[in-house]
């Protein structure tokens, strides 16, 4: 038996090592759960729940969850008057918010959402279909951005990518809350998503490669979209990689084998990291001992890998390609600074935050006890 989870689903559920999820066949007609935790996003949850609002499925059959976790200002006010069922929970965290809402959700079908995001109006129908299939256990979507700055467009290239790599593959290990989706039945027997995880950030990546280990089928959704803004600026993108890159580190001492591949990552990713980490490592040595050739050809290498990327953008945008190795610099070094902060275990600020990754890491330990 694997640790056990903290998670308040009314029940104490280990991860498990290798059983399969329930077999239960999907009934003629669903009840859908649409879950958006939230917390001080009175200006951008309304669109959101406008666009759930105009669903090209019955209204009769959806549901829509606001769960407020902790909010200082009128968001609960807000979503109320926006229609939806509304609960206020002390602060806890996005994995946490997103619980109690399964707690009281009356779906077969779970599907979750960001209060940033806009969902199309076949959003509901592309992320439930797939479930007809009775193997399927959770179902994955996409980003749209609408934005045209230099990070926000780059940003969706990086995406799309990503998405080109799920579309050829049967079964996914790797989803995100932005548009997801859970048979009700397999969520609650995976326990819910780990509570542990203090920030919005990679609590639903640790879902989804429990769910794989598990032996869940997950499948990717293409036309599921939603319209989100990206970051916009370099240093947003910047903070947000090193943030990500952080609690990856945590999620890996659990999956180390994602550490290798997963249906989400480029492997030219890997290797971008790397080459950025030895090209800043090989500068002193070429200094000292006058190589200067070796740094360059540590930055040639990682120029080829970025080749496939830019290639990609080259028909659409060929300003966009020819300044995409600077992000993809960009990335590497905030990734791999998140990495390395992971690894030592050393606490990132965050306002006020820094209490909460405290026992963030005490959760974490408790789990390790009981492995």
């Amino acid at each position: 038996m694997g640790p056990v989870l903290p998670n308040r689903l009314g029940r104490s559920l280990a991860l498990p090592s290798a059983a399969g999820p329930r077999d239960i066949p999907m009934p003629p007609r669903s009840f859908v759960s649409v879950i958006i935790p939230v917390r001080n996003s009175p200006d951008t949850l309304p669109d959101c729940l406008l666009a759930l609002e105009r669903q090209s499925v019955p209204s009769d059959q959806y549901e829509v969850i606001v769960v407020d976790d902790g909010s200082t200002d009128d968001t609960a006010t807000v979503a109320s008057e926006c229609g939806a069922q509304v609960i206020s929970i002390a602060q806890c965290g996005p994995g946490a918010a997103r619980n109690r809402g399964v707690e009281v959700a009356k779906g077969d079908l779970i599907l979750f959402t960001d209060a940033d995001c806009a969902p199309d109006a076949e959003w509901i129908r592309s992320m439930t279909e797939p479930f007809d299939d009775a193997e399927v256990a959770a179902t994955k979507g996409v980003y749209r951005t609408e934005q045209t700055s230099w990070t926000a467009r780059l940003v969706q290239a990086e995406y799309e990518s990503r998405y080109r790599l799920m579309q050829s593959r049967d079964s996914i290990d790797f989803i995100d809350t932005y548009s997801a989706g859970y048979r009700c039945s397999v969520f609650e027997d995976a326990g819910g998503f780990d509570e542990s995880f203090p920030v919005p950030c990679v609590e639903d990546q640790e879902l989804g490669f429990r769910l794989a280990k598990m032996g869940c089928r997950m499948v990717f959704c293409p036309r599921a979209v939603v319209a989100h803004r990206h970051a916009s600026d370099p240093v947003s993108y910047f903070r947000k990689k090193v943030k990500i890159a952080y609690w990856k580190m945590k999620v890996l001492v659990r999956y180390p084998d994602k550490a290798i591949s997963d249906s989400h990552t480029p492997s030219s990713l890997k290797a971008e990291i790397v080459l950025t980490a030895l090209t800043i490592a090989s500068l002193p040595v070429a200094a000292v001992a006058s190589i200067w050739w070796l740094p360059l050809v540590f930055f040639g290498s990682f120029l080829a890998t970025c080749a496939p990327f830019c290639g990609v953008l080259l028909f659409g945008s060929p300003a966009l390609a020819i300044s995409a190795p600077l992000f993809l610099t960009l990335r590497s070094v905030a990734l791999g600074v998140g990495m390395v902060l992971g690894i030592l275990g050393r606490p990132m600020r965050s306002g006020g935050r820094e209490k909460r990754m405290q026992q963030a890491t005490e959760a974490s330990q408790r789990i390790e006890e009981h492995a």
